[in-house]
């Protein structure tokens, strides 16, 4: 969307992750009945009247079956090139942590994250600086880490609230390399795709080429990884095949024309649509059509780039040449961006009004519409680390879930400690590709991701079971903690590569051989010993 034209995104009237009233459905079905009162002034008997009122109550009648409620889940997405500098102490602000309604999917896309040889294999061993930082600040507000992948500097995660876990499948991940013709990944885009109780849903992350003069180039490799990407998957094997696709990232487009004090008169003025017909991305939608599918937030935020490390102040100092040479002083632009596609939908037979909101739905898939609201898009000037300061995006998705029950159910068989063996249960509740690599872990609440697990179990060696089929299966008493606290079970389907299955909460019970490790003290008459 060109937000000179169109102004300000339609945002969603839902204020919280519950049901709402089916609004899209209302809409309509006020169109049918406000064409019915029309067509009734119109009608020169009575009898054309009645039968088109009956006619189009009947339309209306089953759009009333229609109206079955949809939920809202809210979105926060983070670009940030993070110019290879380590993490900040604290990310609270960036995250928006206490933001009401409450966040259910973070996803953050980083660019330049460090990279050097023996940086990037130390990362490959263990998670790398700017993981750890969003981990430790997600997990103990019930986030966990469903997936990530990594390019040499482009990094992209997901986070999403733990009780949606069972019901986020399918993940898979790639990358797009098209730095130095295409061998090297310092520049091009990763992606993470999965589904959301039934809706395919696709994240790529990218980092495009630089310089003003490269916008053509810019736009190519966008469209190359675009086409490019596939997945093992028959019912979105390519990235514009998912419901809704958000491409983001250090896009690298400029403003082209205006000089420096012109660019520098409209920041600090806030003149700031001034720009936006020289922005090279704004423009580059306006001739070519698979751009003109995607859609973005007006930019009412000051351009992101470049900044003067640890301050507010933009860095227009001049670019140094191959030889040495003072080049053409920086200006600032919207090199960081946000934007969204949902997949197209075939136009009706009658072809209604649209009112504006963005609306996904395939083929047969019409009782189950996905709309997607932009909140918010934003940048965060108060981070100094990198010459690029952030950019915020909030979205709520609007959807009917498809499904809406975990494909196996897990839980505890009695007491547990360390003192005895414990049991588990599980059952298959539908049909689904599994697997003997498939494990149960054990997971402390709090947990950071599905690999952050106590113990895990592996799932019946012999014949997968069968639906509706209960198995047990035991965890030795060895690998049960000593210490005890309170846990939750996890299926992971290694298929899936994700968490299909999880338990309610339960404790474990701190046992007698923690006292007689002296992990914990001996408690005498209330007296500790």
């Amino acid at each position: 969307m060109d937000p000179a034209a169109d102004g300000q995104r339609p945002r969603s009237e839902s204020t919280s992750s519950t049901t709402s009233t089916g609004s899209r459905t209302k809409v309509l079905l006020r169109q049918r009945l406000t064409r019915l009162l029309a067509r009734i002034e119109d009608m020169s008997s009575d009898d054309e009247a009645g039968e088109e009122v009956s006619r189009t109550l009947d339309e209306a009648y089953q759009l009333c079956g229609r109206l079955i409620p949809t939920e809202v889940f809210r979105l926060h997405m983070v670009t940030w090139n993070v110019a290879t500098a380590e993490p900040p102490e604290e990310v609270s602000s960036l995250l928006q942590l206490d933001v009401q309604p409450p966040t259910d999917l973070y996803v953050i896309g980083l660019q330049e994250v460090s990279a050097t040889p023996i940086r990037f294999i130390s990362d490959l061993i263990a998670e790398d600086s700017w993981t750890h930082v969003f981990m430790d600040t997600l997990a103990p507000r019930g986030f966990v880490k469903v997936s990530s992948v990594r390019m040499q500097g482009l990094l992209l995660l997901v986070f999403a609230k733990q009780h949606h876990l069972p019901h986020i499948r399918d993940i898979q991940t790639t990358y797009t390399r098209t730095g130095v013709f295409g061998y090297w990944g310092n520049k091009g885009g990763v992606s993470v795709r999965f589904s959301f109780y039934g809706h395919m849903v696709c994240f790529l992350n990218c980092h495009l080429a630089a310089h003003l003069s490269n916008a053509l180039q810019r736009v190519d490799e966008i469209e190359y990884i675009l086409e490019t990407q596939d997945f093992d998957s028959a019912s979105a094997p390519h990235v514009l095949d998912h419901q809704v696709v958000f491409c983001f990232g250090d896009l690298n487009f400029r403003i082209a024309d205006h000089g420096l004090h012109f660019l520098r008169s409209s920041i600090n003025n806030g003149r700031l649509n001034l720009l936006w017909d020289r922005d090279q991305l704004l423009t580059m939608k306006k001739k070519e059509p698979f751009l003109q599918e995607f859609q973005e937030g007006p930019l009412n935020f000051s351009p992101t780039y470049k900044f003067a490390r640890n301050s507010q102040s933009y860095d227009t100092s001049a670019q140094k040449t191959w030889f040495g040479f003072d080049g053409k002083k920086r200006k600032p632009a919207w090199t960081d961006r946000i934007l969204w596609r949902v997949k197209p939908k075939l136009p009706p037979p009658d072809d209604d009004e649209d009112d504006g909101a963005s609306l996904a739905t395939d083929d047969g898939q019409d009782e189950y519409p996905l709309y997607v609201h932009q909140d918010k898009y934003t940048s965060d000037m108060s981070y100094g680390v990198s010459d690029h300061k952030p950019v915020i995006a909030t979205f709520s998705l609007e959807m009917r879930k498809c499904s809406d029950s975990p494909l196996v159910h897990v839980s505890p068989e009695g007491v547990w400690s360390a003192d005895q063996d414990a049991h588990l249960n599980y059952t298959v509740q539908e049909d689904f590709m599994s697997s003997t690599w498939d494990w149960i872990g054990l997971y402390k609440v709090g947990f950071k991701s599905a690999l952050d697990y106590e113990t895990f179990v592996w799932v019946r060696a012999e014949d997968l079971p069968e639906v509706h089929e209960t198995i047990q299966v035991t965890v030795d008493k060895d690998e049960v903690p000593l210490l005890g606290g309170h846990f939750v079970l996890g299926y992971f389907s290694t298929n899936m590569q994700s968490i299909i299955g999880l338990s309610a909460s339960f404790q474990i019970l701190e046992s007698k051989r923690a006292v007689m490790e002296g992990l914990v003290p001996e408690n005498l008459n209330g007296l500790h010993k």
